[in-house]
């Protein structure tokens, strides 16, 4: 599930101090990390990989009695990892120690536990965003080395069984504005999240409605929704529940994927530099829209609104549609979950002007630190724990989905699993091509999305949308020089 707890007040903080102390130093260039080219320095030399060391056959065996430490964030995801150890272990002679938290401290602990040079952990869960933050000091290890060398990977890993979107979004430059999908493989991705829309099949149907193919329809249906669905039977229900707490969380999901599906993007790069572009008219016009359909069709207290309360609202039968993760709505529709379970239906959602389905998504990922001691035995387990054998069983017999691997999305028995939920196989089969991180990759995207979220909120309150973006990128310009 999109388990993110999006207040990050403390992630950022953590993140903003280390900032601070390296600002003197050449630590966000790309050119020269201190670590050598690929951010490693366990490394056989200065711009090496430890992954080089690997020689001979391919074995499974070939780190038989090492430990291998994981922390890992509380999650679905996890709960499947962890009741399938002990076939790793088997497979490998490989023990792996944990640590679980829950994600209101998760990423405090991984921030300050890489920062602090000590590698506690081996590997570990990030989020395809934190390649930005991680990556440029050094702390991640570059695995494309461990993927290119036959001796380290067995064939039966199938790279090319991934999604080519989401293993291009977890490899970067390290040069804020360059392209995903270029330089090193800083991490892995394990499972992951689509936005779309889920509605409530059975006000539609009392009210004769059909989901939105538009943004227009959407705004125009979610405020009919609001006003109709009381007197239908359905009291206290609203339109589309949306994020809306000041926090990065709120952009990346339905906003985003609207905002990138209307053409619009956060930055744009010019002269080498990051220029804010959530200002122009086009932006301005898009965002006034939106906030205008949260007043006319939204929850009452959206301002507080994360993907708790959105997702948990369309299984309490309180919002009529949800525009965010996949996965949000999945946890509520499936059999008994929830007072909307085996009424929740799933669609791709509004087509931009020129019909483009442009969808943001998230990704938790596997990682491994610069730092271990353990490399060789944790790209094994991080082989495993992304390989085909495992995630099948952790879709079919858990709920690790959606899957990031094309062999398991069309497996007959992952589809019969998922046959029973109205449109959700359909949706996810229209809108993966065009999945893809929409942002612009930089350091400061937490910092630069929160501030984001705090402006929309400005807007939803009243003031006037061209003024408070102005004034967003006059603020976001000024950091950055």
């Amino acid at each position: 599930m999109d388990r993110h707890v999006h207040d990050r007040r403390r992630f950022l903080a953590l993140a903003g101090s280390l900032a601070a102390t390296t600002a003197a130093a050449p630590l966000l260039s790309a050119c020269d990390t201190g670590f050598g080219g690929n951010g490693n320095p366990g490394g056989p030399e200065r711009g090496g990989s430890a992954a080089n060391e690997v020689t001979g056959a391919f074995d499974w065996k070939r780190e038989k009695g090492t430990t291998v430490r994981a922390l890992l964030n509380k999650h679905p995801y996890t709960d499947a990892l962890i009741a399938d150890l002990k076939s790793f272990t088997q497979k490998t002679g490989i023990e792996v120690k944990y640590d679980v938290f829950p994600e209101d401290n998760y990423f405090d602990k991984l921030t300050v536990d890489l920062s602090s040079g000590r590698a506690s952990y081996d590997v570990f869960m990030l989020g395809a965003y934190m390649v930005w933050q991680y990556g440029p000091p050094g702390w991640l290890e570059d695995l494309g080395p461990w993927m290119r060398n036959s001796s380290a990977t067995g064939a039966e890993w199938d790279q090319d069984d991934f999604f080519p979107n989401l293993l291009g979004a977890d490899r970067w430059s390290l040069k804020a504005g360059a392209p995903l999908g270029r330089g090193g493989q800083y991490a892995l991705p394990w499972g992951w999240e689509t936005n779309v829309v889920a509605y409530n099949t059975e006000v539609f149907g009392r009210l004769g409605l059909k989901p939105a193919e538009s943004f227009n329809e959407l705004r125009e249906l979610a405020g009919v929704i609001s006003k109709r669905a009381p007197g239908a039977g359905f009291d206290g229900m609203y339109g589309i529940a949306v994020r809306g707490s000041r926090s990065w969380a709120t952009i990346h999901p339905g906003f985003m994927t609207m905002y990138a599906r209307n053409g619009l993007h956060d930055f744009t790069v010019e002269n080498g530099k990051l220029t804010p572009a959530m200002n122009t008219p086009k932006a301005v016009a898009f965002t006034e829209d939106w906030a205008r359909m949260v007043r006319q069709g939204g929850p009452p207290s959206w301002t507080s609104y994360t993907w708790y309360q959105c997702s948990g609202d369309l299984g309490a039968k309180k919002a009529a549609m949800l525009f965010d993760a996949d996965t949000a709505a999945y946890f509520q529709a499936v059999k008994g979950a929830s007072p909307a379970s085996g009424r929740i239906a799933f669609h791709p959602g509004p087509k931009g002007p020129d019909g483009s389905l442009a969808t943001n998504m998230w990704i938790w990922s596997l990682g491994m630190s610069a730092r271990s001691g353990h490399k060789s035995a944790a790209w094994l387990f991080l082989q495993w724990a992304t390989g085909k054998e495992h995630l099948r069983k952790a879709a079919l017999a858990h709920d690790h989905i959606d899957p990031v691997r094309r062999s398991i999305s069309q497996d007959g028995a992952y589809k019969d699993k998922m046959r029973h939920l109205p449109g959700f196989l359909e949706t996810f089969e229209t809108v993966v091509g065009e999945t893809k991180i929409q942002f612009t990759p930089q350091a400061q995207f937490f910092d630069a999305t929160t501030s984001w979220a705090a402006a929309l909120q400005e807007i939803y309150g009243g003031r006037s949308a061209g003024s408070v973006l102005n004034g967003l990128a006059d603020d976001l310009r000024s950091r950055a020089s």
